[in-house]
């Protein structure tokens, strides 16, 4: 009789084991943990080998510079002088809610601009930018502007060098949103990062403990309006890729790989949401983006600071210039960045906070263009979307 329990115990055990097995298949299928990730194909060194163009060569590296929402907002157009393309911005990928004057999709055209120039320095070229060649944008009709002018003309020679101390770094993910080491930045790092700067564009660092203390506060509070108006959310929501089909079909935009959530925990809640999307409520989503922030923020041994003199559009683009540039040079000291510029948006709930920042931290006349936090990395963060170099080029 014990004999027989025992073997019925057993039989709905197995089954209870078998049918938790099909259920984390089917979870794992949905989020796509068996799918290949074509979306990081662009990440690979030998990625830009198969292109004959040297211009394709260096824009195929260029395309992985950091971009505001990953929104990769770079069209290309190569002109028939096979050393020439004209750079524009995407005004179909426009953040216009978080980003209303669309300064942060010209400091992404800077961020691209930087690493086509580390790129030629690795591959022997000499880049040389001359900046909106057919004019400035007609601010009142933007839009069409955008597609009518381009940000820059990118002329490419040879050069006799061929070295590049930072291309190696073009390949490492451009933020890392993890927990930082404690240690402070030696003065040798700081300086590096601040030397850096140039007669249009200055870049501060600040680490005493005074500023650590104001600055988080800064950067917390501008999360908490941001995660709490609801039109921001809903621009989010639409470009957050929520599985592997997703990420593959899209190539650009969000993901949990942002949220600081990786491995196997990542394809189970790509899963579960893939199947019940009711869980990924704006309420949800938002706790876990100030929680995160919360955490960034009591993990910061130090923050930076992107100044520009005026707001101009070339300025916008040099500061994303760089941007990129301390990006790189941050690897090459061993450290890593992660922008933290909500207070620095301007739609109307963010003014009090953009305008008490800029009293703060600003001269008169003076536009904080980018904010950010800096220190050594605790953890390896994934790489992230990346479309196919192709999908730039306008034909």
């Amino acid at each position: 009789m014990k004999y027989k329990m025992m073997r019925k115990v057993s039989k709905v055990l197995i089954v209870i084991f078998l049918v938790l097995i099909i259920l984390l298949l089917t979870i794992f299928t949905a989020g796509g943990a068996f799918v290949k990730e074509k979306y990081l194909e662009p990440w690979g060194k030998s990625y830009s080998d198969k292109f004959e163009d040297k211009r394709i060569k260096l824009i195929s590296n260029g395309i992985l510079a950091a971009s505001g929402h990953n929104m990769q907002p770079w069209v290309i157009r190569l002109d028939q002088d096979k050393n020439v393309f004209y750079l524009y911005a995407n005004s179909d990928l426009l953040t216009t809610e978080v980003d209303p004057f669309a300064r942060q999709t010209m400091i992404t055209q800077g961020t691209f601009l930087e690493y086509v120039v580390v790129s030629g320095e690795h591959l022997g070229y000499k880049v040389s930018i001359d900046f909106f060649p057919k004019g400035q944008y007609d601010e009142q009709n933007l839009d069409s502007s955008m597609k009518e002018k381009p940000v820059a003309k990118v002329t490419i020679s040879e050069s006799k060098n061929k070295d590049s101390k930072l291309y190696d770094f073009m390949f490492f993910p451009d933020t890392n949103r993890e927990i930082y080491k404690k240690t402070n930045l030696a003065k040798e790092q700081e300086d590096t990062l601040i030397n850096l700067s140039n007669e249009d564009v200055k870049i501060t660092v600040l680490d005493d403990g005074n500023s650590l203390k104001k600055l988080g506060a800064y950067a917390m509070k501008g999360a908490e309006i941001e995660a709490n108006i609801h039109r921001m959310n809903e621009e989010s929501a639409k470009v957050f890729r929520v599985n592997e089909y997703e990420k593959n079909k899209y190539r650009y935009g969000y993901s949990f790989e942002g949220q600081n959530i990786t491995g196997l925990k990542k394809y189970l809640m790509q899963g579960i949401i893939t199947l019940i999307a009711s869980i990924n409520s704006e309420k949800a989503s938002s706790d876990i983006y100030i929680n995160s922030t919360k955490t960034a923020v009591e993990n910061t041994p130090a923050y930076g600071m992107v100044i520009t003199k005026n707001n101009s559009r070339i300025e916008q683009v040099k500061s994303g210039m760089i941007y990129s540039s301390l990006v790189l040079n941050a690897h090459a000291l061993g450290l890593v960045m992660q922008p933290l510029s909500q207070v620095l948006e301007e739609y109307p709930e963010m003014k009090d906070q953009y305008v008490n920042f800029h009293k703060d931290y600003a001269n008169k006349g003076e536009t904080i263009q980018m904010l950010f936090r800096i220190g050594k990395p605790t953890k390896e963060v994934p790489q992230t979307m990346r479309r196919d170099v192709m999908d730039f080029i306008n034909k």
